[in-house]
């Protein structure tokens, strides 16, 4: 393996500009791998009802992992439940990590399903109110930079007859809550049983929603659902993409998308586009899923693609006003004029010949020491408002002496901090795990923080034996 065969040792700081030979055998850049090295992680709700009545809203009966009831599914039958189709079509390309709640949701707590350990949440039909508690998890989630998939039924759909239906529900959640009560969202769900439909997306050939790696939306399907009605004074980024035939601009949008905070929200009018028509026992489904007048799957997966960071475009509509000029806003992107701009620990930034340079002779190590340490490496950037496009990316080599194939000993954090320091999201999280030779190129999109200034900051943790290297090289942040 390239790298160090034995641990490193701490230099001081290095001048900036200083231009000694990089030693050391080259490094070869690869292509970047089809699979995210962390996946992203969707946590379905089943704590409100989702399975009451003549519904079955879950991608398995296995919770709350479905990889229990079948580890590599290939097709809809080999996980149960009505949305099946849309848990394993996730599965299948090894980017996402799916669970289930069955339990009240929370956030900042220790449950494997606390919203802080997932990037999306999917509330499919719920059928029971949030509690009050269960309001202010989501909507801090959400504000701090999680994904929304909230999807409704028609009013009157009230599958466990206790008074509430999914229109009720989840317009409570926006009107009435600690986090923001004020339309947060920018629409409301309207008070309507829509018999029949096949909405019409938008003409918008840069949407990711609509035109993203899973196909492209030309139409969905109403079978008794219902609408929103947008409200763009309350929040700039709401936007229809799919409308009721005969509706357009802030009236009968189907399918709709917005932004609060750093997080990103998606709505959608009705259950039945994505039900796959098979279930548990007793439970009489609709297989919109493979309607053939739509594009349902590619809609919901899509949108969950959007949701959870992993398309690297621009959201809904964007973050607000403004304009962009596109531009690589990152200062001394490949460190070769040493420690300038960038703040961190002492000595991360070098041309030490330990390691090599992927261009240039000056990169980023962070630890290697075979000792217990943190090394920091962090830049402050302001992202234009205006900007629907802002993508991070930047080399990875990890070298390792661990030789545990199971076991993340020593680990590398990116984050996006707020200017308080608060972590608004974690971008990825690489470990000894991660170990191979040669650099490998990561990318992320932080359109979502459009219109903020963020700090992107590195956090490499080294246990206290056995050295890992995370090295770094040749960043960018491209807006547009």
């Amino acid at each position: 393996m390239l790298g160090l065969t034995g641990p490193r040792h701490r230099a001081g700081a290095l001048l900036a500009g200083l231009t000694l030979v990089t030693a050391g055998v080259a490094v070869q850049a690869t292509a970047t791998p089809a699979v995210a090295a962390t996946p992203h992680r969707i946590l379905f709700d089943d704590g409100h009802a989702e399975e009451a009545g003549n519904a079955d809203w879950i991608i398995s009966t296995s919770k709350p992992d479905p990889l229990a009831q079948d580890s590599s599914p290939s097709s809809e039958t080999d996980w149960t439940g009505a949305l099946s189709s849309w848990g394993v079509a996730l599965q299948k390309t090894g980017n996402y990590s799916l669970k289930t709640a069955t339990s009240a949701l929370t956030y900042g707590g220790t449950s494997a399903t606390d919203l802080s350990k997932f990037d999306t949440l999917v509330l499919p039909e719920p059928n029971t109110l949030f509690t009050t508690a269960e309001k202010t998890a989501i909507m801090t989630f959400v504000k701090n930079g999680g994904g929304l998939f909230m999807i409704s039924d028609h009013t009157g759909a009230d599958r466990n007859n206790d008074g509430e239906d999914a229109v009720e529900i989840l317009n409570d959640l926006m009107t009435n809550n600690s986090v923001d009560s004020t339309d947060p969202f920018g629409f409301s769900i309207d008070s309507l049983n829509i018999g029949s439909d096949y909405p019409a997306a938008i003409s918008d050939s840069t949407n990711p929603v609509l035109h993203g790696s899973f196909g492209t939306v030309t139409k969905s399907l109403i079978a008794n659902g219902t609408t929103v009605t947008l409200k763009p004074a309350d929040n700039s980024s709401a936007k229809g993409l799919v409308y009721r035939t005969g509706y357009s601009g802030n009236t009968g949008a189907f399918f709709a998308t917005s932004t609060f905070g750093s997080g990103r929200i998606a709505f959608w009018g009705d259950s039945s586009p994505v039900d796959d028509g098979t279930g548990q026992s007793g439970n009489t489904l609709y297989d919109g899923w493979n309607d053939s007048g739509a594009t349902n799957a590619a809609l919901a997966l899509n949108a969950t693609e959007w949701l959870s960071g992993a398309s690297g475009s621009s959201g809904g509509g964007g973050g607000g006003s403004g304009t962009c000029t596109a531009a690589q806003l990152l200062g001394n992107s490949g460190f070769e004029s040493g420690s300038t701009t960038w703040s961190g620990t002492s000595g991360v930034i070098t041309n030490s010949s330990g390691q090599s340079a992927r261009t240039g002779s000056y990169y980023a190590w962070l630890d290697g020491y075979g000792t217990a340490t943190t090394d920091t490496l962090s830049q402050t950037v302001t992202i234009p408002s205006g900007c629907t496009t802002a993508a991070l990316s930047f080399y990875l080599h990890v070298d390792t002496a661990e030789t545990s194939t199971s076991t993340a000993y020593d680990t590398l954090k990116v984050q996006v901090l707020n200017s308080s320091g608060t972590v608004l999201g974690t971008l990825a999280t690489y470990s000894n795990l991660n170990a191979a030779s040669g650099y490998t190129q990561r990318s992320f999109s932080l359109a979502s923080y459009a219109g903020q200034t963020v700090t992107l900051k590195f956090t490499g943790t080294e246990g206290s034996t056995l050295q890992t290297s995370f090295v770094l090289d040749d960043t960018a942040l491209n807006v547009s």
